[in-house]
């Protein structure tokens, strides 16, 4: 069945919702991490708390109370399938490496994907009072303020965010940044992929890649990308692709030709 105009706004507005609840929650959290207990996942730097836990139970219940028939991937809890059609796929805090050792950049990524497209994305980064909100064919907007991208910034004159994670090697990371360098770029990292991506979507980066990266990490911040005028590397959803990695390349229009290059993608 066809995506309604009524079954997009009705999640838009959940959406929107539920994150600016959630970031509360979120930064109650942080604003007292002194009394959290840290574990680690994959390795010393993969870690979590009960606050990403919390939230994205906070976060399944919200949209379970309103759309019991979709689909909900969480980092934390993995995949519910969903007979609707929508999925969303949520973030409770990127960047908890940042979060718990008390910098500011983290944030709630909330997506919903309809045909294995992101058609809502929201992004909440309550340290900086901001919020971030698109949809398909609705454009983005940062507090409300349209988003819009100007075709004239490339890796040259802006810059670029870089991502990097154990799942891919330190030679790897190097070759991405030397070669972003002698092309004549400049980059920046600050541990939260979703919020460097909101960024590109309000022109604050020229683009962002990182080479393996999750659903949950990216699909909100593709919607602001795409909403505000640029461009996102398809990522594979079918099947059971969706809770795996892959690489995530968004760009502003002037970089995309070149950060395809760098990224060989």
């Amino acid at each position: 069945m066809p995506l309604q105009p009524s079954d997009l706004e009705a999640r838009l507005a959940l959406a929107q919702a539920i994150a600016q609840e959630a970031a509360a929650v979120a930064l109650d959290y942080f604003n007292r991490r002194e009394t959290l207990v840290i574990e680690t996942k994959r390795d010393p730097q993969d870690v979590v708390s009960i606050a990403d836990r919390e939230v994205e139970n906070l976060i399944s219940d919200r949209v379970a109370a309103a759309h019991a028939d979709d689909g909900f991937l969480g980092e934390e809890y993995g995949l519910v399938a969903g007979s609707s059609g929508f999925t969303w796929v949520v973030d409770p805090i990127d960047g908890t490496s940042p979060f718990v050792n008390g910098m500011p950049n983290w944030c709630v990524s909330i997506a919903v994907i309809e045909g294995g497209e992101p058609v809502i994305g929201v992004i909440a980064a309550p340290c900086h009072d901001e919020v971030y909100v698109a949809a398909r064919g609705k454009g983005a907007t940062l507090n409300g303020k349209r988003l819009t991208l100007d075709p004239s910034r490339n890796i040259r004159n802006a810059v670029t965010g870089i991502g990097a994670n154990s799942h891919v090697t330190p030679a790897v990371v190097g070759r991405m940044v030397e070669t972003l360098l002698d092309a004549g770029g400049n980059f920046i990292r600050n541990g939260s992929g979703a919020l460097m991506l909101a960024y590109v979507a309000a022109g604050r980066l020229v683009g962002y890649y990182e080479p393996y990266m999750h659903a949950w990490d990216c699909m909100a911040g593709f919607c602001l990308v795409k909403e505000a005028g640029g461009w996102f590397h398809p990522f594979p959803t079918d099947g059971g692709k969706l809770t795996k990695g892959a690489p995530v390349l968004a760009a502003a229009p002037g970089a995309i030709d070149d950060l395809r290059a760098i990224a060989r993608l």
